[in-house]
């Protein structure tokens, strides 16, 4: 009897010193493992950069500039400013408003392939609703991209 109490009491005081030991081991190695600052990034311009010797000064004479003929300046060209497209009818702009972004889809599936996203906050055209209007099919205004979407990840801006 008191043997039996004896190796029962033996046996969970050697039980909990495992779990114990166990424990501060696995502690201590992530500790461990945390405590090691990464490998320091390797940025582009951290390359040591090449010197680029300086032209020497020469002793020549130079001519006076009003004897330098004039060269002509260049007129300037016109640039093409872009006039904002005309929306299809019944299109709409809309913005962004799930913060992560959203992924833009083939169809109006959840499961559909996705074939882009776009950011928080970025300007699109709503083309259409699908026919129970849970997903919108959209046209990003910077690339031109279009796909499907979830209607509550978007709201109307008024223009």
């Amino acid at each position: 009897m008191i043997s039996g109490l004896l190796k029962f009491i033996l046996g969970f005081l050697l039980a909990i010193a495992v779990l114990v030991g166990s424990g501060v081991a696995v502690a201590l190695y992530f500790m461990n493992r945390t405590s090691i600052p990464p490998a320091r990034p390797i940025y582009a311009n951290d390359s040591p950069t090449v010197a680029t010797p300086t032209p020497k000064k020469t002793n020549a004479k130079t001519t006076p500039t009003s004897a330098i003929s004039p060269t002509p300046t260049p007129s300037p060209t016109p640039t093409s400013t872009e006039t904002p497209e005309a929306l299809p009818p019944g299109a709409y702009k809309g913005r962004i408003t799930w913060e992560e972004g959203v992924s833009l889809r083939v169809a109006a599936q959840q499961d559909a392939e996705r074939v882009g996203s776009v950011a928080f906050n970025e300007q699109v055209i709503v083309l259409e609703a699908n026919q129970d209007k849970s997903w919108v099919k959209i046209r990003t205004e910077g690339s031109k991209q279009e796909g499907w979407l979830k209607i509550g990840n978007i709201e109307k801006v008024e223009q």
